[in-house]
């Protein structure tokens, strides 16, 4: 008698540890015996088990044929001692203490920051989950999919992080393997040109870009980032500036980093210097963790397309030298700048950080951290999280407030495009037009500014979530698509493709441009809003509410309208109190906010306050005669039925009934 051996990455394969493999003919039955086992110990009912997977046949028939599953299991799995299953009257499940399953045991490693934890992942990711397996049995396979990639985007984590740590021949064999998992990993694109340029391999890195950039153009109709763009302008000249080159000027820098067409609006953007934060610990060995800081700082906020951020080489001149922060915005042509020390003290670090307004020297924001330093680099990542979380938002904020103060005769198209995002962002109706107005403004100076496109797409589909109209979902749409066409590296422009998408009930395609969203920028608050709006339309509205929740955390000042998408992932988990708490964050009236009364009437129905419900809806018709709460909701785009029937019974209940 021995323990069950599970083998579902690559495949499937059961036996007895250090025996033989286990015979299980059936299509079925191996699906019933993968689903048990992630995770293990999980209990199920029945119901829910042939739901699953015999969705195609009538209710006796299908309980028949999980019968017969149990039936071969039990056979199958007689030399396995005590037996893995623990069945109930209702319910199944499979005992964790007699089962190893390979997947189980590769999210644990992949968990880890080790490098020997991170190899072995490595070495247990032989291929997809289920590689090959067909269950033949639509819930099943729709459930497979979303785990099938769950697991791939885990790989492709455990593998950017072995690059980190691998150097010479082992780092360009997981980057290798990093684009075979994904060919469209930018990262792996990048480290292979590294590795072959520090080879002096140029020939053969610069033919690495012209392969990212041809792949990307294919899958993607886009063009390579602007930082991969860089480090093949870098390569192609052999001129990595070395590092007592003098203070390079705005123009001589990152500009040169885009392309000719793209200038005039990168120049326009929110320009932004990290200076070296100061090690003042006392101690030389802390200078890789302040140097790393800035490093990290840089490169997250390079992510957001609406900063233009200054390169190392350019802010690592002033390293070590005392500066004042308006003669470096004048160097380096910026308008803001961030500077920051840190100081250890015993077993604790003090990171202190800071923004100021180049030109005048006045501080926008200023944070301290103090944190335990037993775990230097989750530290490091904390604090480059939270830093770089607040200051976009803190600079944007900033910038909409000089646009305001400027004369419309004077304004650029980032004026114009800030000006817009401020009045789209209160979702109010009286603001909408003004909204409009100021995104057509930005276009008509600059076609090339493709959040205001994006921005565009989202006020259609706030008309379309107001009124049900064909017309107003297929304009923003025909928008969104133009926002990614005209720059396909800004993560916005796919999210908003992405819910588009999700209105259309095409849940493939939301899905993958919301995960571009966040592989583009996992920082952008707004990108976790979008992620928790689309598994909550997908029936995993539980996982929905963590990453809108992350949101709030990346930004403590976060827009009204988080709430308004908080309290419908609330709903969707069945937190119908912590939805109506959501939604009375929001300034809102029925005239400016009908999708969200869909949701704060339906809660409060299920709670039993039908007095609350049937007040709202009364205000609601008083405001909107003719309009239906109810024929509005009929529309959500949920994935399950079921899910949108829980909706709507809630009206109902409510007492709509048309």
């Amino acid at each position: 008698m021995g323990r069950l051996r599970l083998k579902l990455l690559g495949g499937f394969e059961a036996r007895i540890v250090s025996g033989p493999v286990l015979d299980i003919a059936a299509r079925k039955t191996r699906a019933l015996l993968a689903y048990l086992a992630l995770p293990t110990g999980r209990t199920h009912s029945r119901d829910k088990l042939v739901g699953l997977l015999w969705s195609d046949r009538g209710d006796e028939q299908a309980r028949n044929s999980l019968r017969q599953a149990l039936t071969e299991l039990g056979k199958a799995l007689g030399a396995v001692g005590p037996s893995p299953l623990v069945k109930q009257r209702d319910s199944l499940a499979l005992d964790p203490t007699t089962v190893e399953v390979d997947a189980l045991e590769f999210e644990n490693f992949a968990a880890s920051n080790a490098n020997s934890d991170l190899q072995r992942a490595a070495e247990l990711y032989t291929g997809d989950l289920l590689d090959g397996f067909d269950a033949r049995d639509a819930a099943f396979e729709e459930w497979l999919t979303v785990e099938r990639q769950r697991m791939r985007t885990l790989a492709a984590t455990v593998l950017k992080k072995l690059l980190t740590q691998e150097t010479g021949p082992n780092a360009i064999a997981v980057a290798h393997r990093l684009l075979a998992l994904d060919p469209l990993q930018e990262e792996g694109h990048r480290a292979l040109m590294r590795l072959h340029a520090e080879a002096g391999e140029t020939s053969t890195a610069l033919q690495q870009y012209e392969r990212c950039r041809e792949i990307l153009k294919s899958e993607l109709t886009v063009v390579p980032s602007p930082e991969t763009t860089a480090l093949y302008q870098s390569i192609r000249e052999q001129s990595v500036a070395p590092a007592t080159q003098q203070p390079e000027s705005r123009n001589a820098s990152n500009v040169d980093n885009v392309s000719e067409a793209h200038r005039d609006q990168e120049a326009a953007k929110p320009s932004i210097a990290v200076l070296p934060f100061t090690n003042m610990s006392g101690d030389p060995e802390r200078e890789y963790f302040s140097d790393g800081i800035t490093d990290d700082i840089i490169t997250e906020l390079s992510r957001f397309r609406s900063l233009f951020v200054i390169a190392r080489n350019s802010s690592f001149q002033y390293k070590g030298k005392n500066v004042d922060v308006r003669r470096v915005g004048r160097e380096l042509g910026v308008q803001y700048i961030v500077e920051g020390s840190i100081r250890k003290a015993g077993n604790n670090v003090r990171i202190t950080a800071q923004l100021i307004e180049a030109a005048t020297g006045n501080h926008l924001w200023a944070e301290r951290y103090d944190r335990d330093i037993q775990d230097i680099f989750d530290v490091q990542d904390e604090v480059v999280q939270a830093i770089v979380a607040v200051l976009p938002g803190i600079i944007e904020e900033a910038g909409a407030r000089l646009a305001r103060r400027k004369r419309p005769e004077s304004l650029a198209a980032y004026d114009y495009l800030l000006r817009g995002i401020k009045l789209g962002l209160t979702f109010a109706d009286s603001d909408t037009e003004a909204a409009r107005k100021m995104f057509e403004e930005a276009i008509a100076l600059d076609a090339t500014i493709a959040p205001a496109y994006a921005w565009l797409a989202v006020l259609r589909l706030r008309d379309w979530w107001f009124n049900r109209s064909v017309q107003s979902v297929d304009e923003a749409f025909s928008l969104a698509k133009k926002a990614v066409a005209t720059d396909g590296n800004d993560g916005l422009c796919h999210g908003v493709l992405g819910m588009v998408y999700l209105e259309r009930c095409s849940f493939d395609e939301a899905t993958f441009h919301t995960e571009r969203f966040v592989a583009l920028n996992p920082n952008d608050p707004l990108a976790n809003v979008y992620k928790g709006y689309l598994l909550a339309y997908l029936g995993r509205a539980q996982e929905g509410v963590t990453w809108i929740e992350r949101a709030f955390r990346l930004n403590p000042l976060a827009p009204q309208a988080y709430n308004s998408f908080y309290g419908m992932i609330l709903f969707a988990a069945r937190r119908y109190a912590e939805s109506i708490a959501a939604f009375s964050r929001i300034i809102l009236e029925p005239a400016e906010g009908g999708w969200d009364f869909i949701y704060l009437v339906a809660a409060h129905a299920y709670l039993g306050r039908l007095e609350d419900a049937r007040t709202l809806i009364n205000k609601w018709g008083t405001l909107h005669p003719g309009v239906s709460l109810l024929a509005l909701a009929a529309k959500e785009p949920f994935k399950h039925p079921a899910d949108l029937d829980h909706l709507l019974d809630g009206l109902r209940r409510a007492g709509q009934s048309k």
